[in-house]
């Protein structure tokens, strides 16, 4: 496959200048040692501070403090419930209770921390990664990296300019099975790539109903919790885990696993998206206040192959017979990847033949991998060590969320939409580029 020779998913990006924003002001004495800053404490070990303490946050600070070297000096969260749950998942690891905070920026302060896990919504992914560069840390972000492309972008620069480690949680990466499929496609027994294809169907999410406005729960700092987000009066359904079906935080599922099954696409395949189409809605569950489609097609435009997207909420069964993966589907034959393993079925070719011929031979399902999620949280602490990028760093979380905004401005707009990727700027089309970015309530501004 001569054309897979020519890849490579990402090359060295320009370190680019940031604009750091007024609210910034605070930390700016710690730029000089941001930007030189290479290592963690002289003790060897790497402290680690938490920002977001959900169920995701707690889980890649578990996996952290499975590592000897790996303390935890402060935890921080916007409600007391899941900051105090945080509180107790420290002192059992380590036997000592870490300080709390509700204002991330009191994690940021401290000289104690060498790194820290964002773990919180979508929304606040950018701010605390930026601010936290320019602090001298180091950053596990989870998925998807960003809101926005503008966002994404103004991460990727401040780790540039600040010289820092950015991680980002799509673990599947660091997951063997999916490197060994990686390596089978790229071997070019496939042979030539036309199309690919990413989905999850979750059957375990369903209707999160209509359920009235009204106070936040006690203890919880709702105008925290929104920070750059829009002023909307408290909903429970808005807040935390169904954050994700509303676009003032996050872009539903094309974002939520899309950022993990589009980015092992572009990661094997090796090319920036150049537009996309798509249609979808609420065609499941009609009538609760999900904002986000539970039912939607992305068909993205790359230069030598496509991209179908697709997910459903409420259905258990996509292509394949799979709940969620990955098909790449050569002249050959066609490989299926997903967290439980991979396997390749042969192309037919009936040409001049009197009977249908395979033109390959399959291959069985070969296992998944064991516990890739530790073995990618694993890979940052390493990187913060040695300061060599890590796995999935955020220049590749950036381009590769890239597909999932793209889909995502393309159904609300219900029209194509043609992408740059060099100027990273959607062309001829002011109403979707201005998609590319979103308006920051104040105080809170992005960095340009």
């Amino acid at each position: 496959m001569k054309h897979m020779k020519r890849r490579e998913f990402l090359g060295d990006t320009a370190k680019a200048s940031l604009t750091v924003s007024a609210m910034a002001a605070g930390l700016a004495a710690g730029t000089a040692a941001a930007q030189t800053q290479n290592k963690p404490a002289p003790s060897g070990r790497v402290r680690v501070g938490l920002i977001g303490a959900g169920d995701q946050g707690k889980a890649d600070l578990g996996a952290m403090l499975r590592m000897p070297e790996v303390d935890c000096p402060a935890v921080c969260d916007v409600d007391d419930k899941r900051l105090a749950e945080a509180v107790k998942q420290v002192e059992k690891a380590r036997g000592k209770a870490p300080d709390a905070a509700k204002d991330f920026r009191k994690i940021l302060e401290r000289k104690d921390i060498d790194a820290v896990i964002v773990g919180t919504p979508d929304h606040w992914h950018a701010l605390p990664t930026v601010l936290a560069c320019q602090a001298g840390k180091d950053v596990y972000v989870e998925k998807p990296l960003a809101t926005t492309i503008e966002e994404g972008r103004a991460m990727v620069m401040a780790a540039r300019k600040y010289n820092r480690v950015v991680q980002v949680g799509t673990q599947q990466r660091s997951a063997k099975h999916f490197q060994a499929a990686r390596d089978f496609v790229r071997s070019g027994q496939l042979g030539k790539i036309r199309m690919t294809r990413a989905w999850a169907y979750l059957d375990w999410k369903g209707s999160i109903g209509t359920p009235p406005d009204g106070p936040a729960p006690a203890g919880v700092d709702y105008d925290m919790w929104l920070g750059p987000a829009p002023a909307r009066p408290f909903n429970p359904m808005r807040f935390h885990h169904n954050f994700r079906w509303f676009w003032d935080y996050s872009g539903g599922l094309a974002t939520d696993w899309g950022a993990h099954m589009i980015d092992v696409v572009m990661w094997i395949m090796g090319e920036e998206p150049v537009g996309a189409m798509a249609i979808g809605g609420k065609y499941g569950f009609p009538e609760d206040i999900r904002e986000t489609p539970d039912t939607q097609q992305s068909i993205v435009e790359f230069p030598s192959f496509s991209l179908v997207w697709e997910h459903a909420i409420g259905c258990g069964v996509g292509p394949w017979q799979r709940e969620h993966g990955c098909e790449f589907h050569g002249e050959n034959g066609i490989l299926v990847v997903d967290r439980g393993g991979w396997e390749v079925y042969a192309e037919t070719d009936q040409l001049e033949q009197p009977e249908r011929m395979f033109r390959m031979l399959p291959r069985p399902r070969q296992p998944g991998s064991g516990d890739f999620h530790f073995e990618h949280v694993r890979n940052f602490i390493e990187s913060i060590k040695t300061r060599k990028a890590p796995t999935a760093d955020v220049e590749i979380g950036h381009k590769s969320v890239l597909a999932c905004h793209l889909g995502n401005i393309a159904v609300r707009l219900k029209r194509y939409v043609k992408w740059d990727p060099k100027a990273e700027r959607i062309v001829g089309d002011p109403e979707a580029q201005a998609l590319v970015g979103r308006a920051y309530r104040s105080p809170w501004a992005l960095p340009k």
